[in-house]
């Protein structure tokens, strides 16, 4: 990878990774736009360069996570669920759903109708709880939701969104948990995976990750800031139509 391909991938990750539209989705298709072959290095990347994304959203939740227990419970709960699939299916999903352009296409097409299904016939009973409401069942519930974004293509920001919405969540909480639940979510996929393969890569290979740490902190940064402006007067149609799209138009072309 050179230097154009890290800044092109890091920024990619940092602007979909708290959209409900998949960061490991369009990681996989941007690396097959820009010729990037799948090996290990190239999936530790993907994975270790959402670190970038999770510093953004300590950096604009830290008060919360310091101070309100109530959302840091309901953080921990919910992160239990991802988090054991995601170690149990750990090889499964770097050896097989990664870099598996069918697979991406597909789960952005269903999450695209998903989406909008939802925003046509859901919103009219809208949620009114507050996370720190969230019933710690219902915490657990939304664990379980989110863990489906282990398939590429799906997104983790869109299960967490639609899934808190359906379980009584205000739109805006919903969003916010959903930046709040990536923090432990991101970060022990990326300190696994760095743990299992960071011995194997040189001075090189480790400065390009650092790099993508990097781009990927400051396009997360400016996206979440974006986003929840967005909700506020808009609700999540386009972004099911944008996967929509994307899906054809790869799948054609």
């Amino acid at each position: 990878m050179n230097i154009l391909q890290t800044l092109i991938l890091s920024v990619v990750e940092g602007l979909t990774e708290f959209l409900p539209i998949s960061s490991t989705g369009h990681l996989v298709l941007a690396a097959k736009l820009l010729a990037i072959s799948q090996n290990t290095f190239t999936k530790t990347f993907e994975i270790s360069i959402q670190s970038g994304a999770i510093l953004a959203a300590i950096i604009l939740y830290w008060k919360v996570l310091a101070f309100d227990r109530n959302v840091l419970k309901r953080i921990i709960i919910s992160f239990i669920p991802t988090g054991i699939v995601g170690l149990i299916a750990y090889k499964v999903i770097k050896d097989s759903f990664l870099g598996n352009l069918n697979l991406t296409l597909a789960s952005l097409f269903v999450g695209g109708i998903v989406i909008i299904l939802f925003e046509r016939y859901f919103q009219k009973n809208k949620g009114k709880l507050k996370i720190k409401d969230l019933s710690l069942k219902r915490s657990f519930l939304l664990g379980l939701i989110q863990s489906i974004s282990v398939i590429p293509g799906v997104s983790r920001a869109a299960a967490t969104i639609i899934g808190g919405e359906y379980l009584g969540l205000e739109r805006k909480a919903s969003v916010e948990f959903s930046f709040l639940l990536a923090i432990p979510t991101l970060l022990a996929a990326t300190g696994y995976d760095l743990i299992k393969n960071i011995h194997e890569f040189n001075s090189s290979e480790i400065g390009t990750l650092a790099i993508g740490f990097l781009g990927s902190f400051i396009a997360a940064y400016l996206t979440i800031k974006w986003f929840l402006a967005f909700v506020k007067n808009s609700n999540l149609t386009l972004f099911g139509i944008y996967r929509i799209i994307v899906s054809i138009v790869f799948f054609l072309f």
